[in-house]
C-alpha cells in the first residue's frame, strides 16, 4: 500500500506541475494578447500584401509590354520617341532596355546626353542580372566609342574590365579600336594583345585581335 500510494502523489504531483505550467503559459499568452495578435495581423498583411504586389506588377508588365509591341508596327517612329521614354523610365527588365535600343538603332529624335542618362537607370536601377548588366555597359561605351574626351570614354567603359564576364573581351576590343582610331598603336596593342593572352576571351574575338596585331601592329 506504501508503494502505491507513493506512486500516486508521484502523480498527483505532475498533474499539478503541469498544469501550473498551462496556467503560466496562459498568463504569458494574455498578457501578451495584444502583441501576438498585432505580430499575426502584420504577417498576415504582408502575404496578401505580397499576393496583392505580384498581381500588381504582372498587370503592369502585359500592359508595357502590350504598348511596346504596339509601338513596334507604328509607321512614324518620331512620333513614339516620348512613349518609348515612358517605358524606360518603367524600370522594366526586358522592356525598358529594348525601347532604349529601338530609339538608338532607328536614330530616333533623343540627345546623346538623354540616353547616356537612360543607359545609366537601365545599368543601376533596373535591377538586371549581373551579364546583362555588362552588356549594357558594352553597349553605353560602343554608343560613346565617338567620344574625343579620352577619360570620359574610360570612365563609361572601366566598370566592364574591372572584373571577369563574358563581355570583357568585347570591351578590350573596342579599346583597341578606339586608340587605334586615335592613332596611338601603343595602346591599341596593348588591348588587342591582352585579349589574346586572356584564356577566358570569346574565341572569335581572339581571333580578330590576333588579326589586328598582325595586320596592322606588328
Amino acid at each position: 500500500f506504501k508503494k502505491y500510494d507513493l506512486n500516486m502523489n508521484e502523480n498527483e504531483f505532475e498533474i499539478i506541475n503541469n498544469s501550473a505550467k498551462f496556467e503560466k503559459l496562459k498568463k504569458i499568452v494574455i498578457e501578451n494578447s495584444k502583441f501576438l495578435l498585432s505580430i499575426l495581423i502584420i504577417i498576415l498583411l504582408s502575404i496578401v500584401g505580397f499576393f496583392i504586389y505580384n498581381d500588381v506588377k504582372k498587370k503592369n508588365r502585359i500592359k508595357i509590354s502590350e504598348k511596346y509591341n504596339k509601338l513596334l508596327v507604328s509607321e512614324n517612329l518620331n512620333d513614339n520617341v516620348d512613349e518609348l521614354i515612358e517605358i524606360i523610365l518603367e524600370r522594366d527588365k526586358t522592356y525598358s532596355p529594348l525601347a532604349l535600343y529601338y530609339i538608338i538603332d532607328n536614330n530616333l529624335a533623343v540627345t546623346d546626353d538623354e540616353i547616356n542618362r537612360y543607359f545609366d537607370i537601365i545599368i543601376n536601377e533596373v535591377g538586371l542580372e549581373e551579364n546583362l548588366k555588362y552588356l549594357n555597359i558594352y553597349k553605353m561605351s560602343l554608343f560613346n566609342a565617338q567620344l574625343e574626351n579620352e577619360i570620359e570614354f574610360l570612365k563609361i567603359i572601366e566598370p566592364l574590365l574591372k572584373s571577369e564576364n563574358i563581355w570583357k573581351s568585347h570591351g578590350l576590343y573596342l579599346l583597341g579600336e578606339y586608340y587605334y582610331a586615335k592613332g596611338d598603336k601603343i595602346k591599341s596593342k596593348k588591348y588587342f594583345n591582352e585579349i589574346v593572352l586572356n584564356k577566358n576571351t570569346n574565341s572569335k574575338i581572339k581571333m580578330e585581335a590576333q588579326k589586328r596585331i598582325q595586320r596592322d601592329l606588328s
